[in-house]
């Protein structure tokens, strides 16, 4: 199997920020604050199974709820007409950084013009919590619209490493 290649990201101010698209239906976005270990599970395995996101999956519900129930943790999801569309969680650190953590669609809405309003969201939410810059990673098993999309919004590549993946046969 070739290595994967994770490439680091910043958006080292709100007036980087490069908007989405407008939507041409709406969709509502709510903090889930306080959210339970099922739940944040259940919008983590729908945005993330496809890619195999897995670091959440091994966490104890009482690590994901201790962790959670962090004033430092955020967690946002999108709906439309009553379908999660997609989440993001932020993560606040020291000197004033918010690193988005998790970020994505649902399956059946991707390639449909909602993942440039859904990181532009993301990344206002970053600010508005005080952020001077947004920090995220992506890697070449995520969706092949994520890097461009990140890029599009206004982040730069601040760093790329390599590294193997014990991934399972069926990818």
């Amino acid at each position: 199997m070739p290595p994967v290649t994770r490439t680091y990201l910043e958006l080292a101010a709100l007036s980087a920020l490069r908007p989405g698209r407008p939507l041409t239906r709406p969709v509502a976005l709510a903090r889930r604050r306080p959210i339970a270990a099922a739940e944040y599970r259940a919008l983590y395995d729908l945005v993330g199974e496809r890619w195999l996101w897995r670091d959440r999956r091994i966490w104890s519900d009482q690590e994901l709820d201790t962790y959670l129930a962090s004033p430092y943790v955020h967690v946002w999801s999108a709906t439309q007409d009553d379908e999660i569309v997609g989440f993001f969680e932020l993560h606040q650190h020291e000197a004033s950084i918010v690193e988005i953590m998790y970020f994505g669609l649902a399956p059946q809405f991707i390639g449909v013009g909602l993942g440039g309003w859904l990181l532009t969201r993301a990344a206002e939410e970053a600010f508005a919590l005080g952020a001077a810059s947004i920090v995220l990673n992506t890697c070449t098993l995520d969706s092949p619209h994520a890097l461009p999309n990140y890029l599009a919004r206004g982040f730069h590549i601040v760093r790329e490493e390599q590294y193997q993946a014990d991934l399972p046969r069926e990818h």
